[in-house]
């Protein structure tokens, strides 16, 4: 067998033969309980639909009473109506876009915490060998008290900031300053001497977030990159039974979780696959026997779960 690497793990083929499970849901959560318990190895993959079935909030009216001035100083245009598309939002200025940003960054993540349902996925799983693979920001499972080494987020988060022109390739702690600039911010906007510069090449900072080519991969990150080839090299490795847990993982950027974990159960008779998705847990109706795809509120189905497995 290959060693697979991150790179070679990636996957950007979708399925032909995508359909939803008619399975009673009742069989179904016997059938992954039953997957849980066999395994021996399990890789999660984490989207953001996990931490929208934990209560985290971004849009509605959360967010017209929480960024209630931003809409107010910049219309209620397609920008200002979620924090996703608000991150999007053309700031005149490095004071206006740092205003928004440290704010963002507080409420989506420095200072939220939803981790009952993690903790609740970790309970579930405490007697295996685990890694997850993610593609949120917001750092709930470290929350949560899964170890970090444990944990590769591969599309950065809200603790760091980078040089926008990526000049090198470091990434810094910016926690402190954004609860500085979150006190300071007056008019939605930030002092400009609070405003960050590269301390390389003296230009504008940004937010860590993986959103064009000059994403910053620190050292950290291919840390956590070897770790998981590791994680998975070994579990593939051992013969034994692998079970990818598939975590509110839409079709925003499947290239990195859905698509490789349909690849590697259609190239492993050992590893099977849950998915878990409120209505977009269509399977490959080819890798059928191997998977289960529960189109249901993600934290009802861990309950269920727990329930199953308490009483095997």
């Amino acid at each position: 067998m290959h060693k697979i690497t991150f790179q070679t793990f990636l996957s950007g083929t979708p399925a032909r033969d995508y359909i939803f499970q008619k399975t009673p849901y009742e069989e179904q959560i016997m059938q992954a309980a039953d997957m849980i318990q066999k395994a021996d190895y399990v890789l999660m993959g984490a989207g953001a639909g996990l931490s929208t079935a934990a209560g985290a909030v971004y849009g509605g009216t959360w967010f017209e009473e929480n960024f209630k001035e931003f809409k107010e100083k910049y219309g209620n245009g397609p920008y200002m109506q979620d924090m996703y598309s608000a991150g999007f939002h053309p700031y005149p200025d490095e004071e206006s876009f740092w205003g928004y940003w440290s704010k963002q960054a507080i409420l989506g993540g420095i200072d939220l915490d939803v981790t009952p349902l993690y903790k609740d996925i970790l309970k579930l799983l405490k007697d295996k060998r685990t890694f997850c693979l993610s593609t949120n920001a917001d750092g709930q499972f470290q929350k949560a008290g899964y170890k970090e080494d444990q944990i590769f987020c591969t599309q950065g988060d809200y603790f760091h900031i980078q040089c926008e022109k990526a000049c090198h390739q470091r990434t810094y702690n910016a926690v402190k300053l954004f609860k500085q600039m979150n006190q300071a911010r007056k008019d939605c906007k930030i002092p400009t001497y609070m405003v960050p510069k590269c301390p390389v090449c003296g230009g504008p900072m940004t937010m860590n977030l993986r959103c064009d080519q000059y994403f910053v991969q620190d050292e950290a990150w291919y840390q956590a990159e070897e770790r998981f080839g590791n994680f998975l090299n070994e579990a593939l490795k051992s013969k034994k039974k692998v079970l990818l847990l598939e975590l509110g993982v839409g079709f925003n950027t499947p290239t990195i979780i859905r698509f490789p974990f349909e690849k590697l159960v259609k190239e492993n008779k050992q590893v099977n696959l849950i998915r878990l998705n409120l209505n977009e847990a269509v399977i490959p109706e080819s890798i059928e026997q191997q998977a289960v795809g529960i189109n249901k509120d993600i934290k009802q189905t861990i309950k269920d779960l727990h329930t199953v497995l308490s009483g095997i």
